[in-house]
């Protein structure tokens, strides 16, 4: 996808990755250790920041699907996002499962809202067709 319209760019340098390095953003809001898998160290995996990143990007494209059909969100909405690092043949990849909370909502609604927002979330569109993903409305 070419983009036809720049809304932001987020800069990020990476240091030494998962053996004890860190990242940090170009504007100072983002300073994180990075450690091994399953290893010792206060750092994060990137994994998580992806898990953080694509929940919190699917949250607020929930809100912008519920504004346009005039649905009102319950004021506890939810994700919690799980990121798989693994291998198939011998190759790294990911899976992902993102479990959507819209506590009070009809759930015929909220799974019709959750498969919208789907639609509409850029973490969405680079992943379709690329890793399994399952959206779950729990």
């Amino acid at each position: 996808m070419i983009l036809e319209k720049l809304l932001h760019t987020a800069k990020a340098h990476t240091t030494r990755g998962r053996e004890g390095g860190a990242s940090h953003s170009d504007d100072g809001r983002l300073d994180v250790k990075l450690s091994p898998l399953g290893g010792p160290g206060a750092g994060i995996s990137p994994e998580q920041l992806f898990a953080a990143g694509w929940s919190a990007c699917f949250l607020a494209a929930i809100k912008l699907v519920a504004g346009k059909k005039k649905v009102t969100l319950p004021a506890d909405v939810a994700i919690d996002a799980e990121v798989d690092l693994g291998t198939r043949h011998g190759v790294f990849g990911l899976a992902a499962r993102l479990n959507v909370s819209l506590p009070g909502m009809d759930r015929r609604a909220a799974q019709a809202l959750v498969e919208a927002a789907h639609q509409v979330c850029p973490y969405s569109h680079a992943t379709r067709g690329n890793i399994d993903v399952t959206i779950t409305v729990v």
